[in-house]
């Protein structure tokens, strides 16, 4: 029972960067937005995700929790930052993005609120709970 459990978290978290991933790629490629260059930044974390979480959904293998966390680290802290430059807490001076598109470019804005910096930040919040979830499940088991 606590096994299928941590599937189900592995799965789900699975399924957030794979949408995560899709949804990057349909901005960049069908909607035509060209990523800034902490997009990219966040896609370098997010893409092995998709392949790790399934890999360790797949074959139920415990050290999966172990692979997947430094690249959900590393993607929420750049997030993180991303979503302070791009709500104008940082400035833009401090931004990596010196060339091409501005860190702060707002290509979708939902409900005032929610841009493809805070969706990112959002897919790394959940797989990271996930990731937590089914580290406590394990450890109780």
């Amino acid at each position: 029972m606590k096994e299928s459990k941590s599937l189900l978290f592995f799965y789900i978290a699975w399924l957030v960067a794979a949408i995560a991933t899709l949804g990057s790629m349909f901005f960049s490629e069908v909607m035509k937005y060209t990523p800034c260059s902490m997009c990219w930044y966040q896609r370098i974390a997010m893409y092995p995700l998709v392949m790790i979480l399934l890999i360790g959904a797949w074959k139920s293998i415990k050290e999966t929790t172990l692979f997947a966390t430094p690249f959900v680290l590393i993607g929420w802290l750049i997030a993180l930052y991303h979503n302070l430059l791009h709500y104008k807490i940082i400035p833009e001076s401090a931004a990596p993005c010196v060339q091409g598109v501005p860190c702060s470019t707002i290509y979708i804005n939902w409900f005032g609120f929610i841009t493809i910096p805070i969706l990112s930040l959002t897919a790394f919040t959940i797989i990271g709970v996930l990731l937590i979830l089914e580290k406590r499940n394990r450890n109780h088991a």
